[in-house]
């Protein structure tokens, strides 16, 4: 099984609304996926509510059964909706990906 951890940090001011619009509107996005995408076997999205340091305002948890279905989620055009929204609002990424 491949995990796929994203965390971003949100610019203050984007798309017309502040961090915590686009945080949330970022988790409705990423949340509506799973029934669009069939090999997205597991995804689950937070919005820090600690505000931590250093800052990580989204994180996003998926699995998949395989490398080729994570490529396969990467360019869905139902999950590239969402990657051109969250371009728009994002100030920094990061990302890591494991075989378990």
């Amino acid at each position: 099984m491949i995990k796929h951890i994203v965390m971003w940090t949100l610019k203050d001011e984007a798309e017309g609304a502040g961090k915590a619009a686009n945080a949330q509107k970022m988790k409705e996005l990423l949340s509506a996926l799973p029934p669009l995408i069939p090999v997205l076997r597991e995804l689950e999205v937070g919005v820090d509510v600690f505000a931590a340091s250093p800052a990580c305002d989204v994180i996003l948890y998926t699995a998949f059964d395989t490398r080729a279905d994570l490529d396969a989620y990467q360019v869905h055009p139902e999950h590239q909706k969402v990657v051109a929204f969250v371009k728009q609002v994002v100030a920094s990424r990061s990302v890591v990906d494991y075989e378990i």
